[in-house]
């Protein structure tokens, strides 16, 4: 028996959302994109087309990939004139977990990273990766022969493999880094920040020119954490509170001003060590995360 209209936006509005968010990094977009495939889905059900009445989750899937794809290759010429260092909107996993489907949220970092391929590359990537779609699904899906998006993979997995360590899936060991990172970090305690620092640690501050923020990474332990402290006593008066956070399946801090987000700190950990400090203060991109809590440090 088919399923209802009603049942199916219930149903696969999740994986849809999850697969526009992998491929923009951006969570107003992906909701604008999901919007589209579910306007384009009524109309071909209104057609009676066939795919839409045998497997509308295909047809979804397909229609999303493409128009992330287009949404992709306009939003890289918006990119190329963003002001300073254009980071991925965060995602507070707990938050989230009704809206995008739980199979894997990537980091920050990684999304990051995933800004250095094409987006032919990263919906690829994605849909084998990520979502275990077969190249044959895939070919159909982005509109090229399975032997086209083979290749396209191999290049995906080689850029990658240039741009980024293995991912250490530690988690309760990483929590317990941030915790400490939080504390000397309240304190203005500069040593302890430098312990728990790779020598060659990044720090990228993404203000979109809304916000002072650095225009360019900063690297190396002692700059970066030079550059944390002074921004601290300089904003001390604008917080209110802070409180360790999931940020997109990986330990996080937000930073409240009143009732408000001020910034998302996302870390990328391995060998007990932060090696890439994130720092969203965008506040375009903080408009989704949710009030403080309880368990919120004041």
């Amino acid at each position: 028996m088919p399923m209802k209209p009603e049942d199916i936006v219930q149903t696969y509005r999740p994986l849809l959302f999850s697969i526009a968010y992998h491929m923009l990094g951006s969570v107003m977009d992906a909701e604008d994109c999901v919007q589209e495939t579910f306007l384009r889905w009524y109309a071909a059900s209104r057609d009676q087309e066939a795919e839409v009445i045998q497997n509308p989750k295909g047809y979804l899937c397909t229609v999303i990939t493409r128009v992330c794809i287009d949404e992709l290759r306009q939003a890289r010429r918006q990119r190329e004139s963003y002001v300073g260092v254009w980071l991925p909107e965060p995602i507070v996993t707990e938050e989230m977990s009704t809206r995008m489907e739980q199979k894997e949220i990537l980091s920050i970092t990684l999304l990051h990273v995933l800004e250095t391929l094409s987006p032919l590359q990263r919906a690829v990537f994605l849909l084998r990766q990520v979502f275990d779609y077969d190249y044959a699904e895939i070919a159909h899906m982005v509109q090229k022969s399975a032997v086209h998006c083979r290749q396209c993979m191999w290049q995906a997995r080689h850029a990658l493999d240039a741009n980024r360590q293995q991912d250490d899936p530690k988690v309760k060991q990483h929590s317990l880094i941030v915790h400490q990172f939080l504390d000397a970090y309240e304190r203005g305690d500069m040593e302890g920040l430098l312990s728990l620092f790779t020598h060659d640690v990044a720090l990228s501050t993404d203000g979109g020119g809304n916000v002072k923020a650095a225009r360019k990474p900063i690297y190396g332990a002692f700059k970066a954490a030079r550059f944390l402290l002074a921004v601290k006593r300089n904003i001390s008066e604008l917080i209110i509170s802070r409180r360790l956070a999931c940020i997109n399946g990986q330990p996080g801090i937000i930073s409240y001003q009143q009732e408000a987000p001020f910034s998302i700190m996302a870390f990328d950990i391995a060998a007990q060590k932060i090696r890439e400090v994130n720092v969203m203060v965008n506040p375009e991109k903080l408009r989704h995360i949710l009030p403080p809590g309880p368990g919120t440090r004041t």
